[in-house]
């Protein structure tokens, strides 16, 4: 029985965003600037700290402009790195110059960032909203009953696009999950740290069967660390982000030496649910999904943010013919699909096989090969990157 004073609305909107993310936020921004009813909806809170490498590569940059986010115009200045350095347990190093600029930002900032231009774009942000329940009508519309607060508002709504990150929502129905039982299950771990001296360039550190991630973000006087480590290795450290940091650095010197000479930014320690690694992108159930809702990646698949805002661009694209009736529901969910495995398919097949290498036991080999071959360098900065898209304003 419903409880006595809770209201139910209903409201009739063109778009649901679930997720208000880099991936939900950019494709709220394209979509409500076409002109469509949109709401953007998020479990949380926000301004955030979230688990990120708030690393932004060249074609994250290009796609950032296309949504019509400029760091500066908020007065953020990123930190700019050109190299990056990977470095193994047993201290052999490898380094490779970045194809371009890439910038260090972080996602409390970032997502402030788009959260605005959505709302200047005719977006609406509704946040500590509870999706309870989506049903897909015989029209192809959309049933979402959504908690707010003591209210329930019931939004029948054209579209939805799923942008909610991991693990899956249980109102997620209409697909089989690919992943295997026996896949190995990650915990991403992320604080800032003051102290750190950083240079222009990323720093990976290789510990048992994940990494840890260094990088200067916004203003150059804090670092980033982020972290993704097997489920396994968390669960015999504890469950301070602190901690389960400086255990991960037990297996690598030089990281236990970087972070001694600094100490965690207090506010900002994140980490996310345990997640299982994506063995093919789920563009589709009964609606579109984007970013981490699309595929999640291995460790080292170091372009996060650039899947996240090239999804949502695919994605907005396809939805924005289906809603002028372009397109039907059965081509919209095909092209989306289509276009998702061909931007994403190949790159997590790459990011997979560089995974695999990372964490072999010949990975001791790699440095004195990387100089011996220095494309071998490259290849591993490159490898699991998307391209440039050309796209323009």
């Amino acid at each position: 029985m419903d409880n006595q004073n809770e209201l139910h609305m209903e409201q009739q909107v063109d778009i649901i965003v679930i997720g208000a993310g880099i991936a939900g936020s950019a494709c709220a921004v394209q979509l409500a600037g076409m002109g469509y009813t949109t709401v953007l909806l998020d479990r949380k809170a926000f301004p955030r700290h979230k688990t990120c490498g708030e690393f932004m590569s060249p074609e994250t940059l290009e796609m950032l402009a296309y949504v019509g986010v400029d760091p500066f115009a908020f007065q953020v200045e990123p930190s700019v790195m050109d190299s990056a350095k990977i470095i193994m347990p047993n201290g052999g190093e490898i380094d490779s110059a970045l194809p371009g600029k890439a910038w260090g930002i972080s996602r409390y900032e970032l997502d402030m960032m788009l959260h605005q231009k959505a709302i200047e774009a005719g977006a609406s942000i509704v946040t500590k909203a509870m999706v309870l329940d989506i049903v897909q009508l015989d029209d192809h519309s959309y049933r979402v009953s959504v908690r707010q607060g003591k209210d329930v508002v019931h939004y029948h709504t054209r579209s939805v696009i799923g942008a909610y990150g991991t693990p899956r929502p249980k109102f997620v129905q209409g697909m089989e999950i690919n992943t295997p039982q026996d896949s190995e299950v990650y915990v991403g771990v992320k604080s800032h740290y003051t102290g750190i001296k950083t240079e222009p360039r990323v720093e990976l550190y290789f510990c048992e069967g994940g990494y840890v991630g260094i990088s200067p973000i916004e203003g150059g006087e804090k670092a980033n660390v982020a972290a993704l480590l097997p489920l396994k290795t968390v669960q015999r450290i504890g469950k301070s982000v602190s901690d389960i940091l400086q255990a991960a650095a037990q297996d690598n010197e030089k990281l236990s030496v970087r972070l001694s000479t600094g100490a965690p930014a207090p506010g900002s320690q994140v980490s996310i649910a345990p997640v299982k690694l994506s063995t093919v992108p789920e563009p589709w159930s009964i609606f579109p999904h984007i970013g981490d809702a699309l595929m999640v990646i291995p460790p080292l698949c170091g372009d996060g943010m650039s899947i996240a805002l090239r999804s949502s661009i695919i994605c907005s694209t396809v939805t924005d013919r289906y809603l002028r009736s372009e397109i039907t529901y059965e081509e919209w969910q095909s092209e989306y699909t289509l276009e998702a495995n061909h931007h994403f398919g190949k790159l997590l097949k790459r990011a997979k096989r560089i995974q695999k290498l990372a964490f072999a036991k010949t990975n001791r080999l790699y440095p004195g090969a990387a100089k011996l071959f220095p494309s071998l360098a490259s290849y591993l900065v490159k490898a699991t990157r998307l391209t440039e898209m050309g796209i323009q304003r």
